[in-house]
């Protein structure tokens, strides 16, 4: 039987007892009327007999619980304007939260998807650089590698990964080419970390053991699946990178794309696999290095015998060092190793926005505190305007923990649809965030799935903030008095002070919030407009390789080729794109003294190089056709500076270190002004722009195998003419093509990336910080006029000016306001130093920063108040007393 036929029965069943009772008072002599009255006062309560009933049949908390759920969703449809203000100003805050969790996990907390990931530790170097830095350094060469693997061997597994290359493939012809992730691994990576096959094989030891004799390749399941369709026939299918064709023998079963958060890997190949020089070079550090011990192992057992091992390793190597200063080849490395837990993998996106992204995640919590508290206030000042039901509900019985259950149960309403709307903010906004990382060519590839620990956060996001804003509006309803409640006293000046606080602590928020906006977004604007010292527009960097090495006649040749296209202004030739994050260094030495300590940078250019990129030369001549490397040679001012200040450079010899332990002097013809090399944060460096032609010390001319075509163009690029460049480099020569091509613009933007990633998210923040700042002072100003209206129309009529009313009114509000900015500011000036590595150009000692919030928020809270204000001006005094 239904509930509703059980109390339809209980009705009838109760009304015939009542009728039978009335029928036999009146078969006393009673009236009707007065029967009637007898007969109810001789049952009793209904309502109380009707529960009790209930009570038999089922669970009654359970009942209790029903009702109160209920009755709380109906009190979020009556109070449709303050409950959607909650709800979108909570939904904001939780996807902001969720969003920087999902991007926070995915790539510095998640585990691997592999066995006993907390097995699995990372190998950085530490420690004092050349340049006198301190500087962490994740690369290893292979020689050491393998002196390590043999090392540990029995009671650990080392493994190496490469850097993953973005490189390019065709699994047809050339004319079909596409990019895909590559890496280089250990045979033992799969075995070790407990992976299996979806189709064919895994890489064995016998693939890694002979260099060049195992062009076989594995597929990661998510680049099977989306480039492949899953389909098993893929196994044995063939491609090429550069010369080298490749045979795929494999496919990972699972989600494993590597090792690198931020970067899914989409083929693995076998270590053996690399170039020769890249094997057999001490001096070419290209992978990473991974320890996992053995059940039972020491850590720092193993830790003590790797370190010994690097320190020996490393003297060898020093000893083959030409033109080292000997002061720091006297206590050469200056480093040492550090293992540390890699259970989430290990990258340089980990360690370039670690800082980032939880600066990030604390701006977001700070944003859903003050949505948890604006919250707050609008339900405690639905609690308060509650305060003669509430007193009625004790007066007839109702227990405190049911009055608490029932604000309560209104606030669960509240954060449950909140979180459902901020989740599907998350789900959006999270990957548009991981989209802006990276440039827009190359983004990064982040793995955020809708699994348990998605669902797990969020569940305990919305318990947290439930209780922060529900709680207290909870506690204070149940504490109402019903006698001073019911008489029509509200305790309303003593409420007044928990809502006036909670301004303040909402104000102190957004204060942080936005203090720390305004230095991201200052810092970006400053790094953003850092002079270049060249013309980046309508320049394209197009990056080219060959499969041999080539002449650096036909490289001239192909440059002098794409000069004849429509289009294009000028061409010239360098190693790499400037500001790319490639480098050459070099220790020089003067006068045929010992080499200087600072590391110079070189940079191969042809002879036009400096003209067609805006560099001005400011003494001497520029590079002719006729000048090779190493012999003559144009040097910015920053090398001027550190090395020869007071001498004349022009014509001055310095020499750098040859393969044969002899110094090559190089000339000076010219001196540059200073550019950008690679970096936009730290002062340009010390530069030497060295002739593109090089030769060796017979004379003859070295061939190159890449380089990169600068080239101008004569209107802004729309996209047409980048596939007319790759068609023409291969035109010219089948050894040739194209890797690559970027705007020297899209090369600066890099650099500011992560600044503008973070001025664009604190921006975000700080607006609705702001407005849910707008908001709260908004809804304490307009109870504040509800609850004092007697009290301003009794000021009123006896004649208080409007300027005493206002400051009545809106005075506490804006005094609440500042205190709780003034304690932001200061919390945002400790904090300042977590922040300290994210900024650029800008300190927290200036005025302008530090009195921002405030300015801001009081100008919000002035705004807020013109509507409350100006609704208690007007207020009619004979109307609202005789209304009281």
């Amino acid at each position: 039987m239904s509930p509703e036929e059980r109390d339809k029965e209980l009705e009838a069943e109760l009304q015939f007892h009542l009728d039978e009772e009335a029928e036999r008072r009146r078969e006393q002599g009673a009236p009707d009327a007065d029967a009637r009255k007898a007969a109810q006062r001789s049952l009793g309560n209904l309502l109380q007999i009707k529960e009790a009933t209930r009570v038999q049949w089922t669970w009654h908390p359970l009942d209790q619980w029903k009702l109160d759920i209920a009755h709380g969703w109906r009190q979020l449809a009556k109070n449709k304007v303050a409950s959607c203000a909650a709800i979108l100003s909570l939904a904001l805050g939780i996807g902001a939260v969720m969003s920087a969790f999902r991007l926070v996990d995915a790539l510095l907390w998640r585990p691997l998807p592999i066995v006993e990931p907390d097995r699995f530790y990372a190998i950085t170097r530490e420690g004092v650089g050349p340049s006198g830095q301190f500087r962490i350094s994740e690369s290893s060469s292979y020689p050491l590698f393998r002196e390590m693997r043999e090392a540990v061997a029995g009671r650990a597994e080392f493994l190496a990964v490469s850097y993953a290359e973005h490189a390019d493939l065709t699994y047809q012809t050339d004319a079909e080419m596409e990019k895909a992730y590559r890496q280089y691994v250990s045979s033992r990576l799969f075995a070790s970390f407990g992976l299996r096959a979806a189709a064919g094989r895994l890489l064995t030891d016998s693939d890694d053991r002979q260099p060049g004799a195992a062009p076989y390749a594995v597929l990661s399941n998510q680049y099977w699946r989306t480039r492949f369709g899953a389909d098993p026939a893929v196994v044995g299918r063939r491609f090429r990178i550069a010369q080298t064709e490749w045979e795929v023998i494999g496919v990972l079963e699972g989600p494993f794309t590597g090792t690198e958060p931020g970067t899914m890997t989409d083929i693995f190949v076998p270590m053996s696999m690399a170039s020769p020089n890249s094997l057999e070079n001490a001096n070419s550090f290209w992978l990473r290095t991974f320890l996992r011990p053995a059940a039972g192992a020491s850590v720092p057992a193993l830790y003590e015998q790797l370190n010994a091992i690097y320190i020996h390793h490393e003297r060898e190597r020093a000893r083959h060092f030409l033109d080292f200063p000997k002061e720091l080849l006297a206590n050469f490395p200056t480093d040492q190793l550090r293992v540390h837990p890699a259970a989430a993998g290990a990258s340089t996106l980990q360690s370039d926005h670690r800082t980032a992204l939880l600066a990030l995640g604390a701006l977001a919590g700070l944003v859903l505190l003050a949505a948890c508290v604006n919250a707050g206030n609008l339900m405690l000042a639905r609690a308060l305007s509650r305060s003669r039901e509430m007193a009625l509900r004790i007066s007839i019985g109702a227990s405190r923990t049911r009055l608490i259950r029932l604000v309560l149960l209104e606030s669960v309403w509240i954060a449950t649809i909140a979180a459902l709307l901020g989740g599907v903010i998350a789900w959006q906004a999270a990957p548009a965030v991981a989209a802006q990382i990276n440039p827009a060519s190359d983004p990064a590839r982040l793995y955020l799935p809708a699994d348990w620990r998605l669902f797990a956060f969020g569940a305990a996001l919305t318990a947290a903030i439930t209780g922060i804003f529900g709680l207290l509006p909870a506690l204070r309803a149940s504490g109402i008095q019903p006698s001073g409640a019911l008489k029509g006293g509200d305790e309303s000046h003593r409420r007044g002070h928990i809502l006036h606080a909670m301004i303040a602590a909402q104000a102190a928020f957004c204060a942080v919030v936005l203090l720390a906006g305004a230095l991201l977004g200052a810092s970006h604007k400053k790094l953003a407009s850092q002079p270049t010292g060249f013309r980046p527009d309508r320049l394209l960097a197009v990056e080219a390789v060959a499969k041999s090495p080539q002449p650096p006649v036909y490289w001239s040749q192909l440059a002098e080729r794409i000069r004849t296209m429509p289009g294009v202004r000028s061409v010239e030739i360098s190693e790499w794109p400037l500001l790319s994050g490639e480098m050459s260094n070099r220790f020089v030495a003067f006068d045929g003294g010992p080499p200087v300590r600072t590391l110079t940078y070189f940079y191969r250019v042809s002879p036009g190089w400096r003209d067609s990129m805006g560099i001005a030369l400011l003494r001497g001549q520029d590079l002719q056709v006729s000048d090779t490397f190493p012999h003559t040679a144009l040097v910015n001012e920053a090398f001027v500076r550190t090395y020869l200040a007071g001498r004349e450079p022009l014509d001055l010899r310095f020499t750098i270190g040859g393969k044969d332990g002899q110094r090559i002097p190089i000339r000076i013809a010219g001196i540059t002004a200073d550019a950008r090399y690679n970096n936009m944060r730290e002062p340009v460096p010390p530069i030497v722009y060295a002739p593109f032609l090089g030769v060796d010390q017979a004379g003859l001319e070295q061939p190159m195998r890449r380089a990169t075509l600068n080239v101008r163009l004569a209107q802004e690029e729309d996209g047409g003419l980048a596939a007319g460049l790759r068609r023409e480099v291969s035109r010219f020569r089948a050894d040739f093509r194209v890797t690559n091509i970027r705007t020297q613009q899209e090369l600066i933007s890099m650099h500011t990336l992560r600044e503008r990633l973070l001025a664009i998210l604190s921006l975000f923040f700080s607006l609705t910080s702001m407005l849910l700042a707008a908001v709260g002072l908004y809804g304490v100003l307009d109870y504040s006029v509800l609850q004092r209206r007697r009290e301003i129309g009794i000021r009123l009529a006896l004649g208080a000016p409007a300027l005493r009313v206002t400051r009545g009114v809106a005075g506490r509000t804006l005094a609440m306001t500042a205190c709780g900015a003034a304690a932001g500011t200061a919390t945002g000036w400790a904090g300042y130093r977590y922040l300290g590595s994210l900024l650029y150009g800008v300190r927290l000692g200036d005025w302008m920063y530090l009195s921002l919030p405030a300015a801001v928020l009081l100008l919000l809270a002035v705004a807020a108040a013109i509507g409350p204000v100006l609704r208690a001006v007007r207020l009619d005094p004979l109307q609202t007393l005789r209304a009281e």
